[in-house]
């Protein structure tokens, strides 16, 4: 694939998206799709269109349809298709829970069955690389599903949990999307590049619509489908990205990842289910800290960006000095997370040094909301 053939998919993407979300949030207010807040939403603007990943998925179709057209040497049809049924099944459920709420084991289930195409059409982990000797190998089919399975699924339901702020779930998944893209083109791996392609022209042209302050969100039907494309992919980015192969898109996805891993810790410790929902997620800490939603966002934004870099030059080192990059990365995140005070179980205001500004951060947190 050459240069002006990605920028043409991309521009297609991004197009048709932005195009289309006035019609989507049109469609949304039609339908009843719309945001109910509650406590454990930031948001307190009644009624605000939801279904935004319609138009996502809508500029995304467009670029892979173009892409499509344009393939000759690389066979792109059967894992383009993989990727399409499982990402419009998960729209498809996205759709029934913005408007009518689903329960969280039935969202599993189809996050599953979506899973299981994907996997079978070869978005899959079944090749490890030795960082030693450089050699790969095959991983066997007893490890190869419940590894993928388990990625697929976790990094769908990390965009879907991140998904908190205006402009947050739809930003980052443009950044980390472009990231895969980049690694997906040195690793010659041509079907995840055309995906990224599509993905991030698509989210690029909704991002206005969604940036703060939002005229619509992407409600389930948008955070489903940009996580499911992100873990496909790293799937497939990861397979000749040199050493340690598996920790390049886990740096890019690191910030949904971390929040989500700690979110799981928090709850257990705390002894309230994995899935109870709480208000202690990066982005609230940051909301508090910060003062204003879009403050926060571009902070994410910017962390998000450092670990994407990293990533990328991580892509590049082979031997020991992997080991001891990737050591000094995790040094480097723990004291970050300290930082934001990731690991308390307080609410932002209480953890604060000093109540008084914590208190003011909130109310000009909130004013911000009620401005937007």
């Amino acid at each position: 694939m050459n240069e002006l053939r990605a920028i043409a998919i991309m521009l297609v993407a991004a197009g048709v998206a932005a195009l289309a979300t006035p019609a989507v949030m049109r469609l949304a207010i039609a339908v009843g799709a719309v945001d109910r807040p509650n406590d454990r939403k930031v948001s307190r603007r009644a009624r605000m269109p939801l279904l935004g990943g319609l138009a996502v998925g809508v500029g995304a179709g467009a670029g892979l349809v173009l892409a499509t057209v344009w393939a000759t040497e690389v066979e792109v049809f059967p894992k383009a298709w993989g990727f399409v049924l499982g990402a419009g099944l998960l729209m498809t459920i996205g759709f029934l829970d913005d408007r009518f709420t689903l329960r969280a084991n039935v969202k599993l289930a189809f996050q599953l069955v979506a899973a299981a195409i994907a996997i079978q059409a070869g978005f899959r982990f079944d090749l490890f690389s030795d960082p030693f000797s450089v050699q790969t190998l095959e991983v066997p089919l007893w490890i190869v599903w419940p590894v993928s399975l388990l990625w697929i699924v976790g990094v769908t339901n990390a965009m879907n949990l991140i998904d908190g702020l205006d402009g947050l779930s739809s930003g980052l998944g443009a950044i980390i999307a472009a990231t895969l893209t980049i690694i997906c083109w040195q690793a010659e791996q041509w079907v995840g590049v055309t995906i990224g392609l599509a993905m991030f022209g698509a989210l690029i042209g909704y991002l206005p619509f969604n940036f703060p302050p939002a005229r619509i969100f992407l409600g389930d039907t948008g955070s489903l489908l940009i996580g499911f494309s992100l873990s496909v992919l790293a799937l497939e980015g990861y397979r000749k990205a040199a050493v340690l192969a598996f920790i390049v898109p886990m740096l890019a996805l690191a910030i949904p990842l971390l929040d989500t891993l700690l979110s799981i810790a928090r709850r257990i410790r705390s002894g309230k289910g994995v899935f109870s929902p709480d208000k202690l997620h990066m982005h609230h800490r940051l909301l508090v800290r910060e003062g204003s939603h879009k403050n926060a966002v571009l902070m994410l934004y910017f962390l998000t960006s450092c670990f994407c870099m990293i990533a990328i030059s991580f892509a590049q080192i082979d031997g020991w000095l992997a080991f001891v990059y990737l050591a000094a990365v995790i040094a480097v995140t723990i004291r970050l997370l300290r930082n934001l005070d990731a690991f308390s179980l307080e609410g932002p205001e209480a953890s604060a040094r000093n109540p008084r500004d914590a208190a003011s951060n909130a109310r000009s947190a909130n004013e911000d909301e009620d401005k937007a």
